[in-house]
């Protein structure tokens, strides 16, 4: 996917002190081309989450400065999608704690942390995950060129590539209840 800090992935909903703040359906944003979505299968019993999230992910990006959002939704049975928790990591070249692992392939594997939460999923109900490349204003617009955020006015796009096969399995990881 490609994400364009000149038209970003528009945040809705989430952590925030904003208007747009609290649980919304995001079935819009999920229909732009710069999210990828995965959807379990419809749930057979409840699943309790608790605790802190994270997702693990096997990428390749076309920019060294970029991010990767992560949001996780729960999706109703007439398909209202609405967000649980999110995360986004901020890769920055020459930071230590900022640098994904990199594969022989090259393809690189990154951790995000996403709020922690305490929610069930209803039986019926589906879980779902959105990879994009921001969420701003939530979090501040990524230009992808490198300059400080605050200041920053070349903008460069950027695509993405996120693998999901043996070699590389893309997860996300729930505190599930038993």
């Amino acid at each position: 996917y490609r994400y364009d800090p000149a038209d970003p992935t528009p945040a809705v909903g989430g952590s925030s002190l904003s208007q747009n703040a609290g649980p919304k359906d995001n079935r819009a944003v999920e229909g732009r081309k710069d999210v990828l979505v995965y959807t379990s299968p419809v749930l057979a019993q409840d699943v309790e989450v608790i605790g802190a999230i994270r997702a693990e992910l096997f990428v390749q990006s076309s920019l060294a400065h970029t991010d990767f959002f992560i949001r996780l939704c729960d999706v109703d049975p007439k398909g209202k999608s609405i967000n649980i928790s999110d995360g986004l990591v901020r890769l920055h070249p020459g930071q230590p704690t900022d640098q994904p692992t990199v594969g022989d392939d090259g393809v690189w594997q990154i951790s995000v942390e996403l709020w922690a939460t305490a929610h069930c999923f209803q039986k019926g109900h589906r879980i779902r995950v959105q990879v994009a490349g921001g969420s701003p204003p939530r979090y501040v617009r990524n230009t992808g060129s490198g300059e400080p955020l605050a200041t920053a006015t070349t903008l460069i796009a950027v695509d993405h590539t996120v693998y999901h096969d043996a070699q590389h399995p893309s997860t996300i990881i729930l505190p599930v209840k038993r």
